[in-house]
């Protein structure tokens, strides 16, 4: 039977011709050569050690062979080390697992058969064992594949052609050097010369290297014209992928040349060659006798093989063993022997040649001879070796140039070695296939799959030729069985058993290679069908020999897709000391992993031979997880840190499960697969109850720790370019990671989950909200007291003076309030409620970001169940939004409120508070033209800078706006309650108009400020105010009597916190502050009021915290607002106005003393 050498064992006969190299005088690296012997050629390569000679070439090149050989054995008594820095990676001979406890006794001696071993070089026996040991698979996985339906054993390599073993022990080496032998013979027997140029220039290094040339470098490629040259140039090039040297090629050129020339005719066969090659090099043509003795026993042994293949026709068998034994006996025939003697022998032994090759052949066939089919199993084992040649040896996936070249020459050798244009297609495309599974070349599976086809589509006969191939018997042994084949047949078999093989567990060989996926099963599917007709009883039984393509693309499928199950789950259970959960959650990580390679890689070429491939593959990868899950699943009650892990790698495998499953449906419209439906772990089942406990466990603690952080805010901004609150930052890092948490659970979501999360938001904001806002008091705290109504009169003799009435202190509360809302602090405030406001639009971006791919991913289904999600997704879009808008647009709205109230509020505090000295009770106190606007100016523009600077750029026209409205209003305070020591001539109405118009471009700022229209519109109450005052007295005193006749109509009317510019009230403080003589005798003779002058000219108390006391006199109460329990006064004040309009009327005049 033939063995294909393992790795090591190739790796063995490079290290031989290295070190060969390495020590040769030609390659000039060892100066000085220590051998007992004094010769290189009894030196055993395989015992040196190559770290020694390497050092000895680097230090100064002298080499001691006994001491190499000593560093050898010391070597070898280690373990096989792989090349790590570490040097602990090493191999075992056997498997440390399943050997147990080390035995206490000596291990028996190891006994080698060497007849059983074939072309194995003594020292490759040990790397042999290590090699069939590593490739045995572990224990471990023994029962892992009991339930699949047939047993299989992965292939890692091409099964070998089962040809009849070698007799002679021939190794690969000596198969290469034959093969090239016989193909320079046939060159020269067929008239092609080779040429030998002996002036070509030698290079300084080893002759074997000196041809060692990549082809691709070649710039410039010479003519393909058959010139001489090029024939030695094509030569040269098969000798150096041959590995020829070039010592030996002289020799075997000027030999095959001489013996061409004597025979002039007949049939050439191998016997002849080996002859012809014996008797024209010698002894003396080698430098070294070690390569002689080597390619005379070679020689020796081609002939022996040749002989013992045709036993049954040499009639005289003792005289061929007897001729062969000399040959062989290397003292008796180089030494004791003449070269007579030797001649003598060869004579001998090419008569019996001569006799056999006389043999007419068995099956009629031109040119035929009985080697043909006595020593077809030697024949083609050479014709590969040609073959192997065209595979630069630089890149063994690519060709040579001149393969096209060697392809012909090997042609020249068909009659010599028995090869037909079928078995060299054949030939041909096996060791294309073998060197593709060794280089896994892509280009040349390619070419493989071209000679397959060659070969298939070949019309079969019964002739000559097919009787001859038929003929050549293989024996392929697979599974426990055997069978004869042809070698045809085996070789098809043999590359169908290595696809089949590969693709039964096609997640492990084809892992990213998606068209070498493709064209192997295309290979497999062609191979498939051929008919692998056996010759005996023991033929293979094997579903991979025959069967529709569906089933065994079914199979493929199946078998590689548990495969890869089976492994992973192997991997976890190593790690056994991993939790139940996060093991599950790692199983079906690598589940989906496999569910996205068979979607992406696999099942797009899968389909072609079998439509529902996808389905087959989701429905067993879903149950075999299935299998792990459920007694889990029946297990969960709470949100723990295992269902955290493992429900959403569910979910995440479920939803790839999914895809692999519906694209069997996106792949195949036109069939139906209703009945079809991948069966659902029903995850949301098990994780709704729980996600929406675990919402609500959240909102009591959101709650608490936002009252917790505005306990703790002392409102000042967190830089200067953020000048916001750090309690709203800190309130929206709790949202976001809540909201980032419940997303993050990766489970199956619904509508009442979504509205819970948001109902979290609503009241966290909505109580942050309302807190920020709690500590703002009424505006109607901040005004100041109302001085009493008095009627103007100038003072003529000094006399004593009431004093204004004295102010009541504030509430605690209320006074702790405005104490703490000093200006700064509520611009912070303000800014925070604009941050929230800009927060809220980017929380509720990212929730609706969110839940569409929440809702995007738990509603994908299979292709039958897509009409159900659009349907789903439609229905519950409204309601998703409604939610939202019932969610954000409320908070949005509070926001607004809370912005504007605090606008409203700071405006009110700067001027009626803050400004209160500086503005209200100074301007016009007096006289009008001692106290104008210009000199409270600088004061306003002050306190402004100072809001700017704290207040957020998006939100200063706001607050300007408000301290403008204010100041307009503090303005008309001033004109209607500025108290008995202000009053208003008719000379004094246009410096007020001067400062009123004064006031307003403030706040424009040439148009840098507030738009002219909304200050415009803002101090037109001011300007009806003014204009009242330079109305004649008696249009005044004449429009409060119209006014106070709509009293008992209700047309007239005192709306809280408001004025009006014709009631009652407006016009009777219009005529206190009349400096006139008619007005002052109209309100002491009809309302009995003071004089101004009774009252002294000073300010109320300025400390802030006080409030006006209630008034004893008729219309004290009467200030810019009426107060809540001034209800009373009111009624009072409408019985006056009336009383007086019903004397003024009975009277008919108006009469004034």
């Amino acid at each position: 039977m033939e063995t294909t050498p393992s790795l090591l064992q190739r790796y063995r006969r490079d290290r031989r011709k290295l070190i060969k190299f390495l020590l040769s005088p030609a390659a000039g690296f060892v100066k000085e050569l220590r051998n007992s012997s004094n010769s290189i050629s009894s030196v055993d390569y395989d015992t040196l050690s190559a770290d020694y000679i390497l050092h000895c070439i680097q230090s100064n090149g002298i080499l001691d062979i006994s001491e190499a050989t000593r560093k050898f054995t010391e070597e070898a008594q280690y373990p096989i080390t792989m090349d790590s820095e570490l040097g602990d990676t090493y191999f075992l001979v056997s498997d440390p697992e399943s050997a147990g406890s080390p035995p206490h006794r000596a291990p028996p001696p190891i006994v080698v058969n060497h007849s059983s071993s074939n072309d194995l070089h003594p020292s490759d026996l040990h790397d042999s064992l290590i090699a069939q040991k590593i490739s045995v698979p572990s224990h471990e996985s023994k029962d892992k594949y009991a339930a699949n339906k047939q047993k299989w054993k992965p292939v890692n390599r091409v099964l070998s052609l089962g040809l009849p073993a070698l007799h002679t022990g021939l190794s690969d080496d000596d198969l290469r050097e034959s093969a090239y032998e016989i193909l320079l013979t046939c060159m020269a027997f067929y008239g092609l010369e080779i040429y030998i140029f002996e002036d070509q220039k030698k290079d300084k290094s080893s002759g074997f290297l000196a041809g060692l040339k990549n082809k691709k470098d070649k710039k410039h490629p010479r003519s393909q014209s058959q010139s001489p040259e090029r024939h030695d140039e094509v030569i040269n090039t098969i000798r150096v992928q041959m590995q020829i040297s070039e010592a030996m090629d002289a020799c075997v050129r000027q030999t095959s040349m001489q013996f061409a020339s004597r025979k002039a005719c007949g049939q050439l066969d191998i016997p002849q060659i080996s002859l012809g090659l014996l008797n024209g090099i010698f002894k003396s043509d080698f430098l070294y006798e070690k390569p002689y003795m080597q390619w005379k026993k070679r020689q020796a042994n081609i002939l022996e093989e040749v002989f013992i293949s045709a036993n049954h026709l040499i009639t005289d068998k003792q005289v061929i063993d007897t001729l062969l034994a000399k040959m062989n006996n290397s003292e008796e025939w180089d030494n004791l022997m003449s070269t007579s003697e030797r001649t003598e022998v060869l004579a001998a032994i090419r008569q019996v040649s001569l006799l056999l090759s006389s043999v007419n052949g068995h099956f009629g066939i031109q040119g035929e001879t009985c080697y043909w089919a006595t020593s077809y199993h030697f024949n083609i084992r050479l014709y590969e070796k040609l073959l192997f040649g065209i595979f630069d040896i630089l890149d063994e996936g690519n060709f040579i140039e001149e393969a096209d070249e060697f392809l012909k020459l090997c042609k020249l050798t068909w009659s010599t070695l028995g090869i037909t244009q079928k078995m060299h297609n054949a030939l041909y495309g096996w060791v294309l296939f073998q060197q593709f599974v060794l280089t896994e070349e892509e280009m040349l599976l390619d070419h493989a799959i071209i000679e397959v086809q060659k070969l298939l589509s070949a019309e079969s006969s019964r002739g000559k030729d097919e009787e001859y191939i038929n003929s050549l018997v293989c024996y392929i042994e697979c599974d426990d069985s055997k069978s004869e084949m042809s070698l045809v047949q085996a070789i098809l078999w043999s590359i169908t058993y290595w696809c089949d093989s590969k693709l039964q567990d096609y997640h492990l060989h084809f892992s990213e290679e998606h068209d070498f996926f493709a064209k192997v099963l295309t290979l497999a599917s062609v191979l498939r069908n051929k008919n692998y007709g056996a010759q005996d009883e023991n033929k293979l039984t094997s579903d991979a020999l025959s069967g529709p393509d569906i089933v065994h693309v079914k199979m493929y499928v199946e078998r590689s897709v548990e495969a890869a199950y089976r492994r992973i789950e192997d991997n976890m259970n190593l790690g056994s000391q991993m939790e139940r959960g996060n093991a599950l959650a790692v199983l079906a990580n690598d589940v989906r992993v496999i569910a996205e390679k068979e979607l992406n890689l696999y099942s797009p070429v899968l389909c072609d031979w079998y439509p529902e491939s996808a389905m087959v593959a989701a429905k067993l990868l879903h149950q075999l997880y299935g299998e792990r899950l459920k007694p889990f699943l029946e297990q969960v009650s709470s949100l723990s840190d295992e269902v955290k892990l493992v429900l959403p790698a569910v979910g995440s495998l479920e939803h790839g499960l999914t895809l692999l499953f519906s694209s069997t449906c996106k792949a195949n419209e036109s069939r139906s697969f209703s009945s079809l439906e991948l069966d659902r772990y029903q995850v949301g089942k098990f994780s709704r109850p729980i996600i929406l406990e675990w919402v609500i466990a959240q909102h009591a603690r959101i709650l608490e720790w936002t009252g917790r952080i505005l306990d703790l805010e002392d409102w000042e901004p967190l830089s200067y370019q953020q000048k916001h609150s750090s309690s709203a930052v800190e309130v929206f890092r709790i949202i976001e990671e809540t909201v980032d948490q419940f997303f993050g659970l990766r489970l199956p979501l619904d509508i009442t989950h979504l509205q819970a999360l948001l109902s979290i938001i609503f009241h966290t904001l909505d109580s942050y909200l309302h807190k920020v806002c709690s500590h703002i008091v009424d505006k109607h705290h901040l005004y100041p007291p109302v001085p009493p109504l008095t009627r103007y009169k100038e003072a003529v003799f000094p006399m004593i003076k009431k004093k204004v009435v004295e102010n009541v202190l504030l509430e605690e509360e209320i006074n702790g309030n405005l104490v703490e809302l000093t200006v700064s602090k509520l611009c912070i405030r303000l800014n925070t409620l604009q941050y929230i406001q800009k927060q809220m639009g980017i929380l509720e971006d990212g929730i609706r970001k969110s839940w569409g791919s929440a809702t995007i991913s738990d509603n994908s289904r299979g292709c039958e169940e897509s009409r159900e999600t659009s349907e789903t997704v439609s229905e519950y879009s409204e309601s998703v939004d409604e939610l939202f808008v019932a969610t954000f647009d409320s908070l949005r709205d509070t926001a607004a409120d809370a912005i504007k109230r605090t606008c409203e509020f700071i405006g009110a505090r700067v001027v009626f508070w803050d400004m209160r000295d500086t503005f209200l009770f100074r301007l016009y106190r007096g006289s009008v033209g001692s106290a104008r606007f210009d000199n409270i100016l600088p004061n306003f523009d002050s306190v402004l800078n100072n809001i700017c600077d704290y207040v957020d750029d998006v939100l200063r026209d706001l607050v300007v706006a408000s301290i403008c409205k204010a100041s307009l209003d503090g303005f008309v305070w001033v004109l209607l309650d500025g108290g008995p020591s202000c009053a208003f001539s008719d000379a004094d109405i246009n410096m007020m108009e001067e400062d009123l118009n004064m006031l307003k471009d403030f706040f424009i700022a040439d148009g840098e400020g507030l738009p002219r229209s909304l200050v415009e519109n803002e101090a037109q109450f001011a300007h009806q105010i003014l204009n009242l005052y330079s109305l004649q007295t008696e249009s005044v005193i004449q429009m409060l009597m119209t006014a106070s006749e709509l009293i008992p109509t209700g047309v007239e009317s005192h709306k809280h916190r408001h004025r009006h510019l014709v009631d009652a009230h407006t016009l009777v403080r219009v005529l206190c502050h009349k400096k006139d003589k008619e007005a002052s005798q109209f309100l002491k003779l009809h309302y009995q009021l003071p004089a101004s002058s009774d009252y002294e000219d000073e300010s109320p108390l300025k400390e802030p915290g006080l409030k006006p006391p209630m008034m004893a006199d008729l219309l004290r109460n009467t200030s810019m607002q009426w107060s809540n329990n001034g209800h009373d006064s009111f009624k009072s004040i409408k019985k006056k106005f009336q009383k007086v309009t019903s004397e003024i009327r009975h009277s008919g005049s108006l009469s004034y003393s």
